[in-house]
């Protein structure tokens, strides 16, 4: 069986750059806040920047998601209702994953 994720280019794609330099800068949030815990900083400042960094994360997925919706979904959505119903419900499961994340 012919898994489509495999050929399909996703929607991300061309923006795979700014996606990647964003991970790099959250992994470097990361750091800065394991950082700060193991030199014992005060904890409201390390919440400040736990929010921050979860607030990168929550940007990194809804841009995925927006891509996902205009070009994979959209894709689906041409070559008709199944596959256009197939990836929707693909899209509301991972929205249902974030809001409860």
């Amino acid at each position: 069986m012919h898994d489509e994720r495999e050929t399909h280019h996703h929607g991300y794609i061309s923006d795979k750059e700014r996606y990647l330099n964003r991970m790099k800068r959250i992994e470097g949030q990361a750091r800065g806040v394991a950082k700060m815990i193991d030199e014992e900083k005060y904890c409201i400042d390390i919440l400040t920047q736990v929010s921050a960094l979860t607030r990168a994360l929550q940007g990194v997925a809804t841009g995925l998601l927006e891509d996902h919706m205009k070009h994979c979904v959209l894709d689906a959505a041409k070559l008709g209702q199944d596959a256009a119903l197939s990836k929707i419900d693909e899209v509301t499961d991972a929205i249902s994953r974030l809001i409860r994340s």
